[in-house]
């Protein structure tokens, strides 16, 4: 017996002891929380500068100049983006834009200095921001081999908690959730960054 066999065999033996109707699982989970905004805001960059990412704020109309500011402090000259994001953004940016797509091998993504992208929503509560793979966030990869992150958060798109953040997702969507620059200890609990992901995180709420 090969061991795929094996596997599949074991499967149809538990579904033949599984109760003959589904279980239902409870959903009863507290929803509908809200905040005023000041409150809420407070509350993410309290969570975001604990977990260690860098928060600036911006009005739409000035996010350009301080898209390019954080790009030119980072010394960042070749700069990622997914194919949706709206160009305007990196108007002001010196450097080179370089515009992703499926057809580029991920290996090559390490070639560049930073990616800036939108998110699809953030809770406050956890300060974790929520990537679906939409046009101005593309794919995985992307946000996971530079070592610069640079990521805008819309307020209207922050909630205060995980069930009324994930009521606002598409469950068949591959979702990346970002919870400060990639981090891990190592076997005698010193932090190591950049393990999985960008080094660096850089948040810049609008709104």
């Amino acid at each position: 017996m090969s061991r795929r066999d094996a596997i599949l065999g074991r499967i149809r033996s538990a579904q033949t002891l599984a109760p003959p109707t589904p279980v239902e699982v409870p959903r009863d989970y507290r929803i509908g929380r809200a905040l005023p905004d000041a409150e809420r805001r407070e509350l993410l960059v309290d969570r975001l500068v604990d977990y260690k990412a860098h928060v600036h704020e911006s009005t739409p109309e000035d996010l350009p100049v301080v898209l390019a500011k954080i790009l030119t402090d980072r010394g960042v000259r070749r700069v990622g983006i997914p194919e949706g994001l709206d160009r305007s953004w990196l108007a002001e940016f010196g450097g080179e834009v370089v515009v992703d797509s499926t057809d580029r091998p991920a290996a090559d993504l390490g070639d560049l200095d930073g990616v800036v992208t939108g998110s699809a929503v953030t809770c406050a509560e956890t300060g974790t921001i929520f990537l679906d793979g939409s046009p101005d966030q593309g794919r995985r990869a992307l946000t996971l081999v530079p070592d610069l992150h640079v990521c805008v958060v819309a307020m209207s798109d922050v909630e205060v908690g995980v069930p009324e953040a994930l009521a606002r997702l598409v469950p068949e969507r591959a979702i990346t959730m970002i919870s400060g620059p990639s981090a891990t200890s190592d076997i005698e609990l010193e932090r190591v960054e950049g393990v999985h992901g960008p080094r660096t995180l850089e948040v810049v709420m609008v709104g």
